[in-house]
C-alpha cells in the first residue's frame, strides 16, 4: 500500500500576499462605515494570524496605524482652537489615504512596511 499523505492545508505564498493586500486596503472601509477603518482590520488580522504567521506582522502594523490615527485626530480636533488644527487634519486625511496604499503595494511584493508616525502598541 502507498502511503498518501492528505493535501496540505498550508495557504501559498500568493494566497498570504492577497490577504496582506486585503488587511492593509481594508482600512478603506472607514470611508463607507464609521470606524471600520479600525474594525475591519481587526477582524481579518484575528480570523487569519493563526493560518498565515507572515499576516501576523502586517496586521500589527496596520492596527497600531489605525490606533495612532485617531489618536492624532483627537489632538487635531483640540487643536483647531488654535487653528493649527486644521492642518494637521488635512494633513492626516492625505496619510490616511496614501500610507494604506503603500503597505498595500508593499504587502503584494511580499514585503512589510513600517507605517511611519506610528505609535508601537502591539
Amino acid at each position: 500500500m502507498l502511503d498518501k499523505q492528505p493535501p496540505s492545508l498550508a495557504p501559498t505564498p500568493e494566497q498570504v500576499r492577497q490577504w496582506t493586500l486585503i488587511l492593509h486596503l481594508s482600512q478603506y472601509a472607514g470611508l463607507i462605515v464609521p470606524f471600520a477603518n479600525l474594525v475591519a482590520p481587526i477582524v481579518i488580522w484575528q480570523l487569519k494570524k493563526n493560518e498565515m504567521p507572515e499576516l501576523d506582522a502586517h496586521g500589527k502594523h496596520v492596527v497600531n496605524w489605525q490606533i495612532s490615527m485617531l489618536i492624532y485626530a483627537a489632538v487635531s480636533w483640540v487643536l483647531m482652537l488654535v487653528l493649527v488644527g486644521f492642518l494637521m487634519l488635512g494633513i492626516l486625511a492625505i496619510l490616511y489615504l496614501v500610507f494604506p496604499l503603500i503597505g498595500s503595494i508593499k504587502a503584494n511584493n511580499g514585503e512589510l512596511w513600517h507605517y511611519p508616525l506610528t505609535i508601537k502598541f502591539f
